[in-house]
């Protein structure tokens, strides 16, 4: 992660901070699933290399059940993270071994018991990761899980052009779509947010410092409200959607459980989603340990 302390000139050096973290958008949210006392399990390949076994570690230590492929002659993924003075960062991603998880290495036992699949757009992209993607999808409806889909970032989600997109989501049907309010406009191309649930029953475009909007189908008219969150100084943004989508995720299969309301149960995930957030961008993060 690259965090300069002031704008980059280009052809020189600026200060800043320099630091190996764990990331990835998956990974963040099954992490803070675990914190949040959800049991959790991530389903991942890395490369046979230091990269590789750190993470499995970290993951390991939030008391995250791996189900890793360890993949021969290629890398763990990386991503480099350039985060602007302001807080709001860039990516470039080097997806290594991640690219690998084929869907022959998926068990149909890992769904079994599961309340819910979560997955990222990332997790549909290239071959053969997407057809694994899918696979886990088929693999958890046939075990009667919810499956929940987050859009992650619009340069992969568009990269075959908005019908495409479209039809990769329509064809999941996931029970719940997240979303940052970008990544909704592309999808909708200037169409009414509540065309999100032309694609999943529940919807949560995440604004940021301005709350989040919240859309559901119900037998009548489908629901609709806004729910604000504190503003918070960030000197780095990055993971805050993925820690929202833990949240919101582990106080929604609360909820059902509980017996309230639709809109009650909504409100309250949506809450405890930006209170996650909240953590992520207020907990320091420590160096991966590579040795």
């Amino acid at each position: 992660m690259l965090a300069p302390s002031e704008p980059i000139a280009i052809g020189t050096d600026v200060p800043g901070r320099v630091s190996i973290v764990q990331g990835g958008s998956a990974a963040t949210t099954a992490r803070w699933l675990a914190r949040l006392g959800v049991r959790s399990s991530m389903i991942a390949a890395v490369g046979r290399d230091s990269a590789g076994r750190a993470l499995v570690k970290t993951m390991e230590a939030d008391h995250v059940t791996m189900r890793v492929v360890r993949v021969a002659g290629a890398r763990t993924g990386r991503i480099g993270v350039l985060v602007a003075p302001g807080g709001e960062r860039s990516f470039v991603t080097d997806r290594g071994a991640a690219l690998e998880l084929g869907p022959d290495d998926l068990k149909a036992a890992w769904f079994t018991g599961a309340d819910l699949l979560h997955l990222t757009v990332y997790s549909l992209l290239g071959v053969p990761l997407r057809d694994s993607g899918l696979r886990a999808i088929e693999l958890a409806r046939a075990a009667g899980t919810l499956v929940s889909l987050d859009l992650a970032s619009i340069g992969p989600l568009m990269a075959g052009g908005r019908r495409a997109a479209r039809s990769l989501i329509a064809g999941i049907a996931p029970d719940i779509l997240l979303a940052t309010a970008t990544e909704a406009e592309a999808l909708l191309g200037g169409h009414p947010v509540t065309e999100l649930l032309a694609y999943a029953s529940v919807a949560v475009v995440k604004r940021g410092s301005k709350g989040a909007t919240v859309l559901a189908r119900t037998d009548t008219e489908p629901v609709r409200f806004e729910v604000a969150t504190a503003r918070l100084v960030a000197t780095d943004t990055t993971g805050a959607g993925d820690a929202f989508d833990a949240g919101f995720l582990a106080a929604w299969l609360g909820s059902r459980a509980g017996g309230r309301s639709l809109p009650a149960s909504l409100q309250r995930a949506t809450l405890a989603g930006h209170r996650a957030a909240g953590r992520q961008l207020s907990t320091p993060r420590a160096e991966l340990a590579l040795g």
